[in-house]
């Protein structure tokens, strides 16, 4: 081959290869993106917030008197027993000699004292009967529930009024006690003494009084420790049963206004592998003005939750943990859904990018109900389709686009 050939075929060569370089440099490529596929699945309708665990009857055992109150030797979590477990030895100042209208005071207290414990003994009394009321109701809703001739909601409903009713006696338990105590603390004011001169020292002093649990559970916090001087009224110790907990959070009020008694409830991040599951109990009447972390100023109100599992299914949950709610508003079986980061605004309706053939396609769609991650395709999109998920300003209609590898 003569050398001109030679050049001739060499200079063919490289230009041939330098355009196939141009053309795989600008050959359209495929845009990596995140693809799902629109499936049929349960969805739930929820609204979310965070919440926080209380107990339910919290009870502060206060100094009757002013006085010296020893030091406590109980702390936080350690078991008392109602009328039993002494929770702080009070010494009281001894009894001052009471002229005729302290006496009369203190006479007006007891009787004031004595009608409140009647009232709290007929207040019991009216929650018994209306918890036996209740009790049967539920046994005759059950066997009507058995032969089909009531729906399970009206069980279910039947079922909390008689926990209701049975917590309500509970409470009115306590309030008949909580009245005892006052009318013996009324009693004791009508002691009488002489008055001490100088700084009175323990023999100068009133009998001592032994405080006892008014309920069985344990020490939920400890005002006082040490050995000290107090006034009236002043707060010692708080009991409680750290196993009968429920759940408060609080909701803006347009999202309150869609949350019922008796609705389910989902709660997470709790602790535990699994949720938990809960019934909302009450939907408190006021709401209050609370600072956001962005300093805006939101209108909120307080719910309240029921756990639905027992004690042993969440075990290390106590008083003042920090949970996830999930009210349920809606939910259904069988629904075809997409992912909400698909959806985007396409003049008054919803679009979605669907993947057709390797390419990105602009489809209308109209959507039903929305969940936290997923909605409700009423039209637009078929069960098997594949959508783009969270697509960029650099997806357009016809661009090749390909699954993000995971």
């Amino acid at each position: 081959m003569k050398w001109k050939d030679k050049r001739k075929l060499t200079w063919t060569l490289s230009g041939a290869l330098l355009l196939l370089i141009l053309a795989w440099a600008f050959w359209p490529r495929r845009e990596p993106t995140d693809i799902a596929i629109v499936e049929r699945a349960p969805l739930l309708v929820t609204l979310d917030e965070e919440g926080e665990t209380r107990v339910r009857d919290r009870f502060v055992v206060s100094a009757p008197l002013a006085g010296r109150v020893l030091r406590i030797e109980l702390e936080p979590g350690d078991p008392v027993d109602a009328d039993k477990t002494v929770l702080a030895i009070f010494q009281p100042q001894a009894p001052t000699l009471l002229d005729a209208r302290s006496r009369a005071e203190a006479e007006a207290a007891v009787r004031a004292a004595r009608a409140s414990l009647e009232t709290a003994r007929a207040e019991r009394n009216r929650t018994q009967a209306e918890l036996e009321f209740a009790e049967a109701e539920v046994e005759r809703i059950r066997r009507l529930a058995g032969e089909e001739i009531v729906s399970e909601t009206e069980l279910d409903s039947a079922e909390l009024a008689a926990r209701s009713g049975a917590e309500a006696l509970e409470a009115a338990e306590f309030a008949t006690q909580t009245a005892h105590y006052q009318l013996e603390v009324a009693r004791a004011r009508l002691l009488e003494g002489s008055t001490p001169t100088g700084n009175p020292g323990r023999e100068e002093m009133g009998s001592p009084i032994s405080l006892r649990s008014p309920v069985d559970g344990v020490v939920l916090r400890r005002m006082r420790e040490s050995e000290a001087v107090v006034a009236t009224g002043e707060p010692l110790l708080e009991v409680g049963e750290p196993e009968d907990l429920e759940i408060v959070a609080d909701y803006l009020s347009a999202d309150a206004v869609k949350i019922h008694p008796g609705d389910r409830v989902l709660i997470e991040e709790w602790g535990g592998d699994r949720p938990l599951e809960g019934r909302v109990r009450r939907v408190e009447p006021s709401g209050f003005m609370k600072i956001s972390a962005l300093g805006v100023e939101e209108q909120r109100v307080n719910v309240v939750v029921d756990f639905n599992d027992p004690p042993q299914d969440r075990k290390g949950l106590a008083d003042g943990f920090r949970v996830e709610l999930q009210v349920v508003l809606w939910e259904g079986q069988d629904v075809l859904q997409v992912p909400t980061g698909s959806l985007f605004r396409d003049g008054d309706g919803w679009a979605v990018f669907a993947v057709d053939n390797g390419r990105a396609r602009l489809r209308q769609v109209e959507i039903g109900r929305q969940g936290g991650l997923f909605a409700e395709v009423l039209s637009g999109l078929e069960e098997g389709d594949r959508v783009i998920v969270h697509p960029g300003d650099s997806i357009a209609e016809g661009l090749r686009v390909e699954s993000r590898p995971s």
